[in-house]
């Protein structure tokens, strides 16, 4: 059985053919069609009839041929399993106001986003995925292998379109959800968050719940300094800070879910202790899922081209010399 690899091209190719057809057939073979007739039947040429039709279908059938080479026709002669040792992972990150806090440099954020960078670079074989959250959620990449997708979106975490609010219960409500369908037996929220949930239809707590139930572990880092950090805000163009206290943090609600989902709770007081902590979680055992995938395959386009072009170049040929019909 074949496959195509550009369907679209195929469809497209069939469309102009189908539409040139339809132009020849009004522009030049209906018009025509009483001459031609005319003309065979004055030299009693009833072969000559024939092979018009034969001509016209084998040009059509040429034609076909073009069409199917230009979808590139590929037949997959061997498929086989293998197994990659990973990690399901959703990151769960905090994108509130109060992450541009500038007690880290140059913000809370920033800092998190690249930890996560490099966390993600070195896990290729895990699958991960990204939700984001203020007052409202967003999956903003879904699970998968494609290392380089997620650190394209984690550019995209942002301050800003979600709301001013904090809903962590609807966010690990999210993350779990998509995990719940995982096959893998390792399922993991890293939640990074520097504030107290305050928005959302689900607490924290009841979000863990659905968590546990599924399987999933969430590892819970808290990101912020004990001092007064200072929020940096615009006005005219001017930069001003406001002062927002320091320690805000819900620890013993993030301890809670941590541990009632046997995973983790860590405070992160500065970059380097946020190192630390996804390189805690990055000791995390790994676990198996099959993955299937083709192995060899060959295209296929190659003698529908060929066979395409001379059954098109014959018929042209032989109605360019006239010789059906001796003039």
């Amino acid at each position: 059985m074949f496959k195509f690899d550009e369907l679209l091209s195929l469809w497209s190719f069939l469309f102009v053919l189908f539409t040139g057809a339809i132009w020849v057939y009004f522009n030049f073979i209906k018009p025509n069609f009483l001459k031609y007739t005319s003309m065979l039947s004055k030299r009693s040429n009833d072969g000559a009839s024939k092979t018009v039709v034969l001509l016209g279908f084998f040009s059509i059938v040429g034609w076909v041929l073009l069409s199917i080479s230009a979808g590139l026709p590929v037949k997959y002669s061997e498929t086989k399993k293998s197994k990659l040792n990973v990690r399901d992972i959703f990151f769960v990150v905090d994108v509130s106001r109060s992450m541009l806090a500038v007690d880290f440099t140059p913000n809370r954020l920033e800092v998190a986003k690249n930890h996560i960078r490099d966390f993600v670079e070195l896990r290729g074989e895990d699958r991960l995925g990204i939700v984001m959250f203020a007052e409202k959620i967003i999956t903003l990449s879904p699970l998968t292998y494609d290392q380089k997708s997620v650190l394209g979106k984690i550019s995209e975490v942002n301050v800003g379109f979600l709301g001013n609010g904090t809903n962590i219960g609807d966010a690990l409500g999210l993350a779990t959800e998509r995990l719940a369908k995982s096959e893998a037996k390792e399922k993991i929220i890293i939640l990074l968050t520097d504030g107290v949930s305050n928005v959302g239809n689900i607490n924290p707590l009841q979000a863990s719940v659905f968590s546990k139930e599924s399987g999933v572990k969430i590892y819970s880092i808290g990101i912020g300094t004990d001092n007064t950090a200072r929020l940096p805000y615009k006005v005219g163009g001017k930069t001003f800070y406001q002062e927002i206290p320091g320690g805000s943090i819900d620890v013993d609600t993030l301890k809670q879910i941590s541990k009632s989902t046997d995973g983790e709770f860590y405070y992160a007081k500065s970059s380097l202790a946020l190192g630390k902590v996804f390189n805690e979680i990055n000791k995390l055992e790994k676990t198996e899922v099959e993955i299937k995938f083709n192995k060899k395959f060959k295209y296929k386009y190659k003698g529908f081209l060929i066979l395409g072009l001379l059954l098109v170049f014959f018929c042209e040929f032989v109605i360019n010399r006239k010789r059906i019909f001796g003039i």
